[in-house]
């Protein structure tokens, strides 16, 4: 049982979770909580390492609780996490995809991926200035979907199918939104709606590389970066699914 919060395991740890540089150059991230470890197994991730507080009856290496609570990021501690590998797509696929540009919070990324799962997207693609997906903050707010999504690193250039840059007050409303790109289960076919930051929104550069440009009719200036992806991804699943 690990005893000391010095142990060089824990140290690692404790850079995985604070250090962007550290995931990337190790290609590994952490996963704390039961829920997401349970998501994990569920959907074939297999730990590097995984620790439970001592006690706890669960499976893996024995930590004391609170050396455990030490190398934990939730202010409440934890009884299990994990390292797994991180896992990249080559490049992005369709039929659905979602592709993040410039949206910096970790935190709305991570509620991109839970939305993602929910309507049955079958990709979430990154851009360039996009907030790291394995960071902590982006894995809890999945609660889970990072492990049943497929991630990418892309621009615009390549994302599948007939791409919807969402503009505030620009284009159509996406509620009418028509396409002859209907429902399809080829990567070749379908839609990728592009989502930017709530202040800056997506570049010039970007939106001209869209196929059509269209918006989410509300009654303020501005909206939340996941919520606008979760509406976006409802409106655009529903008219994707088979009748």
């Amino acid at each position: 049982m690990i005893t000391s919060p010095h142990n060089q395991k824990l140290k690692e740890i404790r850079k995985l979770r604070q250090r962007r540089r550290w995931r990337e150059r190790a290609g590994q991230f952490v996963a704390e909580g039961e829920d997401l470890l349970v998501s994990a197994d569920a959907n074939g991730w297999v730990a590097i390492e995984r620790y439970v507080a001592a006690g706890s009856g669960l499976s893996g290496v024995e930590v004391d609780p609170a050396v455990l609570a030490s190398a934990s990021g939730l202010s409440s501690g934890t009884r299990a996490l994990a390292v797994y590998e991180e896992r990249w797509a080559p490049a992005p696929v369709g039929p659905l995809c979602v592709y993040l540009h410039g949206v910096h919070d970790p935190g709305n990324v991570g509620a991109v991926l839970r939305s993602a799962q929910a309507f049955g997207a079958s990709c979430v693609a990154l851009g360039p200035g996009t907030a790291d997906p394995y960071s902590p903050k982006a894995v809890r707010a999945s609660m889970g979907a990072i492990f049943a999504l497929q991630l990418s690193r892309a621009e615009p250039g390549d994302l599948p199918g007939e791409k919807i840059a969402l503009v505030p007050g620009a284009g159509q409303p996406l509620h009418e939104w028509r396409s002859g790109c209907g429902y399809a289960t080829s990567s070749a076919i379908g839609c990728s709606i592009l989502v930017g930051s709530e202040r800056d929104g997506l570049p010039e550069e970007v939106v001209a590389q869209a196929d059509r440009v269209a918006h989410i009719p509300i009654a303020t200036d501005s909206l939340n970066a996941a919520m606008a992806a979760t509406i976006a991804l409802y409106e655009l699943s529903r008219r994707m699914a088979p009748e």
